[in-house]
């Protein structure tokens, strides 16, 4: 392995500090109770205080240090750059969970570099873990190497997945999973599409699929974080017109996706979205 570009170790300790920062907030915030601000696509798609409180510190904390980047944040940071760098933000991907008090959400910020996936910082303030990548220097976990798991047989495989909060895909959901489940050992559903890539990244899931993804922001850390482990990771179209992402270690990836693909998880184009 090359060493990392000195460039990119810059920006993965700026985005460190800052979602240790970010997580901070967040962390302290439920101590005096959640407060939702508002919701999206359904009744239980919510937004909290602290979301917005946590993207504004991110947005402050990229704009003092760096003020030429760009920036698209889930709550609504949207700026171009001039630098050739963007910053993808996830002030708190879990919501839900961060909601409901279970420790599994995560502020997770991606760095892109002329339009490729660069740099990935995902922490989970409820439990310390931190995961980190720079493209070229490998994947860590609280600042030990980790690498995706040995493929194994699609019927002994763990899959990490989530559901929409929207009626009418949950619906397309169920009958694509119908065709999954009998074919692989068991599922997992634990809410951060961010925290679902790191495991794979560290091993804990075989692989993971799910559509209707609500933007880069979800997966823009994770992807650099899993690809750096050895797993393999495509942002595509699922069947119900919405972001599909799939991933799985690189060398069994190649046999998943097949799967994926006939259990009715892609469209008919399977077209990439990233």
């Amino acid at each position: 392995m090359q060493p990392a570009d000195p460039g990119l170790e810059a920006l993965e300790a700026l985005a460190v500090d800052i979602a240790r920062e970010a997580g901070d907030l967040v962390r302290s915030a439920r101590v005096d109770g959640v407060q939702i601000a508002e919701t999206k696509s359904s009744g239980t798609d919510i937004v909290t205080a602290a979301d917005r409180a946590s993207e504004a510190l991110i947005t402050r904390r990229i704009r003092a240090a760096r003020p030429d980047d760009g920036i698209l944040g889930e709550e609504g940071a949207d700026a171009e750059g001039s630098s050739g760098v963007r910053w993808v933000v996830d002030p708190i991907d879990g919501t839900v969970n961060y909601a409901h008090g279970l420790p599994a959400y995560a502020v997770s910020i991606g760095i892109e570099v002329g339009g490729e996936p660069a740099v990935g910082v995902v922490l989970n303030p409820a439990t310390g873990v931190e995961y980190t990548a720079v493209r070229g220097g490998g994947a860590r976990r609280n600042g030990e190497p980790i690498r995706a798991a040995a493929p194994v047989p699609l019927e002994s495989a763990l899959v990490g997945t989530g559901f929409s909060y929207e009626r009418d895909l949950r619906i397309s959901q169920t009958r694509t999973f119908a065709e999954l489940l009998p074919r692989i050992a068991d599922v997992r559903r634990f809410g951060s599409c961010a925290l679902d890539l790191c495991a794979v990244a560290e091993g804990s899931l075989d692989g993971y699929v799910e559509e209707g993804i609500g933007g880069a922001w979800d997966y823009a850390a994770g992807v650099v974080i899993a690809t750096e482990a050895g797993a393999r990771v495509e942002v595509l179209t699922g069947t119900y017109g919405r972001i599909l992402v799939v991933a799985a270690p690189t060398a069994g990836y190649p046999e998943f996706r097949r799967l994926v693909a006939e259990c009715g998880f892609l469209s008919a184009a399977g077209s990439a979205d990233r």
